[in-house]
């Protein structure tokens, strides 16, 4: 029985090897696709970072070199020469360009439209829209006291990276507006808020000091 048993299993393994020989010549160009595949990939991730990359430094050095002209109008001049590559490059363009317009002889209402555009940048982070937000209260706010309310309320939300700035602005706003007991609610609670900077909560306490108040709540 052993050399039929033999010949059987001679058999069966020419069988599988011709089976497995048929299945490689039939799907075996699937394996070589899958390493070609993520060998592209993988150049082409690394040419998109390097093509990245390159227009940062571009873009980098542009504003550095307009940043380092002679005069404030040079400045302007070369700062509106620079041109954005996404929506980054943009937004900090143009927080660079409204700070040139907010100094000395520069145009407060070309400023507050660059801020604006900037905070209204789709898919911008909270922090360059907050910024711009924080810089178009700064210069004087939009000019409607109903969205600049609203501006600040929102740069005051808890956990905002501008947060305790806003709050500082809330209450100097609230006194503009004779509202003085928030005013000092705002006052006390920026006083002792741990997020606040030692100067923005000197500050505070010199205001509410200066009001005839106690820094202490009644």
């Amino acid at each position: 029985m052993s050399n039929p048993d033999s010949f059987i299993d001679e058999v069966s393994e020419e069988v599988r090897r011709d089976r497995m020989y048929g299945l490689m010549r039939r799907w075996g160009w699937v394996p070589v696709l899958v390493v070609v595949l993520a060998v592209g990939g993988a150049a082409w991730n690394e040419w998109r970072k390097s093509q990245a990359e390159f227009r940062a430094e571009v873009f980098g050095d542009a504003v550095l070199s307009a940043l380092g002209a002679g005069d404030l109008n040079a400045r302007r001049a070369a700062l509106a020469g620079v041109t954005p590559t996404d929506e980054y490059q943009t937004a900090i363009l143009s927080l660079l360009r409204a700070t040139t317009e907010l100094a000395e002889g520069g145009d407060p209402a070309v400023a507050t439209d660059a801020l604006q555009a900037v905070a209204d940048l789709p898919d911008i982070s909270t922090e360059y829209r907050h910024l711009a937000l924080l810089k178009l209260m700064l210069a004087g706010g939009s000019g409607d006291a109903g969205e600049d309310g609203a501006i600040l309320d929102e740069l005051a939300t808890p956990g905002a990276p501008f947060r305790t700035l806003a709050v500082e602005m809330q209450a100097l706003r609230a006194l503009d507006a004779g509202d003085e007991a928030t005013a000092l609610t705002l006052l006390r609670a920026l006083s002792q808020d741990a997020e606040a900077t030692e100067s923005l909560r000197q500050r505070a306490t010199q205001l509410i000091v200066a009001l005839g108040a106690s820094p202490e709540p009644a």
